[in-house]
């Protein structure tokens, strides 16, 4: 997986230079990248409200377990949710709870999983169709991963972080044995890898461990913006994707696009592309950023509810 960071970005940048249902507005960017130059980007941190923090070996494996479980969004209209909270928070409180209450899985635990279980857990009912369809993916995606842990890293969280030796790009590269991590979309006569939840699994166990133990990585800064339906919603409210007219009134209408389509991957390259050429222009300007800052802040704007307001694209997919 050496390499595959940059393989992110360039694919992304020729995704976007063939792009035919949208393009980057030149000057709404630009606007954009003053506004985050006079607003500090800020410096996120691990909410206990809705993550778990326990033990250092249990926040270690609730971060892993629920970025296994980080997607999602084609499927959260339907979930029944917490008062006042998305899809993610409900998904990730609900493990919070389970993890404050009796601590991790084992990875034996994990690999024997049921869709009922994940039910229980973030608070569903398999009545319905489409949450069960979810609860599936939930349940394969750990089951994979206690496999992983069986199978590679002696049933041990703590062994499949320290097989990355502080490089998020092999961490990607771990993750990525897993079959629904492996976020690789064709576009054309190419692939273009995103691997959305394998890099947000290295950011959120920097944040979870403020850079330190287990959360350092000497390449975090390499981390591309992670590729999912919020940040490029903030995006193109913000004026800078402007989307052909036909898709953006099926988005408009809630029409689910097709994961993997030319539009579902144009949307994701659009994001990563637009995202690098905002952190270009803050350094350009004498700010400090990075792709990861610039995405927390869009997805942190992507809370508010001026932007919950305004359909945002959705596919059903393991990616996101």
């Amino acid at each position: 997986m050496s390499g595959v960071l940059d393989a992110v970005r360039a694919g992304a940048a020729r995704v976007v230079a063939r792009a035919r249902s949208l393009r980057i507005d030149d000057a709404r960017l630009d606007a954009l990248a003053k506004e985050l130059l006079e607003a500090p980007l800020g410096t996120p941190s691990w909410d206990p409200e809705t993550h778990h923090v326990g033990t250092p070996a249990s926040r270690l494996a609730f971060v892993v377990t629920l970025d296994a479980v980080n997607f999602g969004s084609g499927w959260f209209p339907r979930l029944r949710k917490r008062a006042g909270r998305s899809g993610y928070y409900t998904v990730a409180m609900g493990l919070k709870d389970r993890f404050d209450a009796e601590g991790p899985w084992s990875a034996g635990e994990l690999r024997s999983l049921r869709p009922a279980d994940l039910a229980r857990v973030t608070g569903q009912s398999l009545d319905e169709p489409e949450v069960a369809e979810l609860m599936g993916l939930y349940a394969r995606a750990l089951n994979d991963l206690g496999q992983l842990l069986a199978a590679h890293h002696g049933g041990r969280f703590d062994d499949l972080v320290a097989s990355a030796a502080g490089s998020a790009e092999r961490l990607v590269g771990q993750l990525a044995r897993m079959p629904l991590y492996r976020d690789v979309a064709r576009y054309g006569d190419f692939e273009l890898p995103f691997y959305k939840r394998a890099q947000i699994t290295a950011a959120d166990l920097a944040l979870a461990f403020e850079g330190e133990g287990p959360g350092r990585f000497d390449d975090l800064d390499r981390l591309t913006c992670f590729a999912d339906n919020l940040v490029p919603h903030v995006l193109r409210v913000a004026g800078v994707l402007l989307y052909e007219p036909a898709l953006a009134a099926r988005i408009d209408a809630g029409a689910l696009l097709r994961a993997g389509s030319p539009e579902e991957v144009e949307i994701r390259a659009a994001a990563v592309h637009a995202v690098e050429r905002l952190v270009a222009a803050l350094r350009a300007g004498g700010g400090r950023a990075t792709a990861q800052a610039v995405d927390m802040i869009l997805w942190q704007r992507g809370q508010q509810p001026a932007f919950k307001a305004w359909p945002r694209h959705r596919a059903r997919c393991p990616w996101y």
